[in-house]
């Protein structure tokens, strides 16, 4: 979308009537706590059948003891999310004067249509809206490919199966729900081989999303994902916070001892499927650090796809022992508004600010800086 597109859309907003708004699910509740909490609404997109979350038990109302309660405004129904992309949706978000935020959940629901996101859905984006296709791993100048041009330390990826000499985690596409990917671990191609054709045998995979697959060193460390946002209009970037995953059947398998373990291993594969985050904090000493490749990042990202990123975004990784010192190893980025609602749990944003906030809070609240400044199309693309 050519930002004079943007900007003449934006002329045409009432900026005292603003309205933040995304898909609901993913981060949803994050963005509309953290917009009512810096005085901006709050505009959830539901499927029809799934809107409950946001038009009940979160909406917005006074309950029966007279008690404010809620975050969600005004809940919109479509009867499938790709419909967002229809002119007649797009003009009611425009009325509401709406600044989007995508979400995981919005790349997913449009079925990873960049071009459609680029060029058709014509609603300012909070963010950067050309930088959400360098996610897909499989695309040109990708999130790996960013990472090697800031010089920011990856695991070892090896690019056929011949290769591998070590523990590896292979990451392969889900036969029925491609958005989700399917780990595999092996120490040489014929095991490689032996699971990877026993997944195809059992549906989990195909054979494409295999012979695609990413095939990395298993990083043994600590995994972390730090959470940042790159200000515009401060011209800072800050460590909202940091916290780390719960995933599914892997975390069922390793809250039972190791014998027993190895005998569940031998009926099924345990999957790394995301079922929520925790909050976790980082040794000070290692702040630095992560500071830097934060910078590095947001650096490379102006070069390859200006004007970079905006906003929040995430570098998932883990952290390994010296000598000669601690050392994150970053192995996934999210380009866009992270799933970690709990970072407001940990104290980086209390230090900066002087009280914790979340993604979400701090989204809006630049919103709220940039329309100060009278500089709004600065955050949007």
């Amino acid at each position: 979308m050519k930002k004079e597109k943007i900007t003449s859309i934006l002329d045409k907003y009432d900026k005292g009537n603003l309205a933040i708004c995304a898909i609901g699910s993913h981060s949803a509740l994050d963005l509309a706590r953290g917009a009512n909490d810096e005085g901006l609404r709050f505009i959830a997109i539901c499927e029809k059948g799934r809107e409950k979350t946001y038009s009940q038990y979160f909406a917005k109302r006074k309950n029966s003891q007279g008690e404010s309660v809620g975050c969600v405004d005004e809940v919109l129904l479509v009867d499938k999310f790709s419909d967002i992309l229809k002119p007649s949706f797009q003009q009611k978000l425009r009325e509401r004067n709406v600044l989007f935020v995508p979400h995981r959940s919005f790349q997913v629901y449009l079925n990873f249509d960049y071009d459609a996101i680029e060029n058709d859905f014509e609603v300012p984006i909070l963010g950067s809206r050309s930088m959400l296709r360098a996610e897909e791993r499989t695309n040109d100048n990708n999130q790996y490919d960013l990472l090697r041009k800031a010089n920011i330390r990856m695991p070892l990826q090896f690019a056929k199966s011949d290769d591998i000499d070590r523990l590896v985690i292979v990451k392969a596409s889900e036969k029925t729900r491609k958005f989700e990917r399917a780990f595999f671990f092996c120490t040489s191609k014929k095991e490689f081989d032996q699971i990877g054709n026993q997944m195809i045998k059992d549906g989990k995979i195909t054979r494409q999303s295999l012979d695609e697959a990413i095939i990395e060193e298993y990083v043994v460390g600590a995994q972390v994902n730090f959470n940042y946002f790159s200000s515009p209009i401060t011209g800072e970037l800050e460590l909202i916070g940091t916290d780390t995953r719960r995933q599914t059947s892997l975390d069922g398998l390793v809250r039972i001892p190791a014998d027993a373990q190895l005998e569940v291993l031998k009926h099924f594969q345990p999957k790394f499927e995301e079922a929520g985050h925790i909050a976790v904090t980082v040794l000070e000493s290692i702040l630095e650090h992560i500071y830097d490749i934060g910078e590095k990042f947001v650096i490379t990202s102006k070069l390859e796809y200006p004007p970079g990123i905006i906003g929040p975004f995430a570098l998932q990784g883990a952290i390994l022992p010296g000598p000669p010192k601690k050392e994150a190893v970053i192995f996934d980025v999210s380009m866009r508004m992270p799933g970690s609602p709990g970072i407001k749990s940990t104290p980086y944003s209390d230090y900066f600010r002087g009280e914790s906030f979340s993604a979400g809070r701090r989204l809006a609240h630049e919103v709220v800086l940039a329309k100060k400044a009278n500089r709004l199309g600065d955050i949007l693309t």
